[in-house]
């Protein structure tokens, strides 16, 4: 099996770490779809946020606050996507969860409605179905 990078200290000890708890950190994304684009990435390998205990899910809830305050503070966001890609299906490409903490700012794109749902072509604006 080949090793999983965020399951590599150096990795989770890297300069794009940003905060970290028990259970989780988070690190500055490799390719930002937006300014202080984060992954919250568990520090246990699972795959997916069901296999989480409940004090991990508490934790990710913490670092998820502290990780927006961070955003913030210096990147001034109007709002956020938050989202977990699970499966291949999905766009996975790295088997082990983690969560995405996307700033998202107005006017960034000319219709925000729907958010995630934007993930499939036709599917965002639900007022007009």
């Amino acid at each position: 099996m080949e090793e999983c990078k965020y399951c590599n200290e150096k990795y989770q000890h890297s300069w794009r770490t940003i905060v970290e708890n028990e259970h989780f950190f988070a690190n500055l994304d490799n390719h930002p779809v937006s300014p202080g684009h984060m992954k919250l990435i568990s520090k246990r390998h699972v795959n997916s946020i069901c296999e989480l205990t409940d004090a991990e899910i508490i934790a990710m809830r913490d670092l998820m606050a502290e990780a927006q305050g961070y955003a913030d503070r210096k990147y001034k966001p109007d709002g956020y996507n938050l989202g977990i890609n699970q499966g291949e299906a999905a766009g996975q490409t790295v088997f082990h969860l983690h969560v995405h903490v996307i700033p998202r700012y107005n006017g960034d794109v000319a219709n925000p409605i729907g958010g995630v749902r934007n993930i499939i072509a036709g599917m965002g604006d639900y007022t007009k179905r």
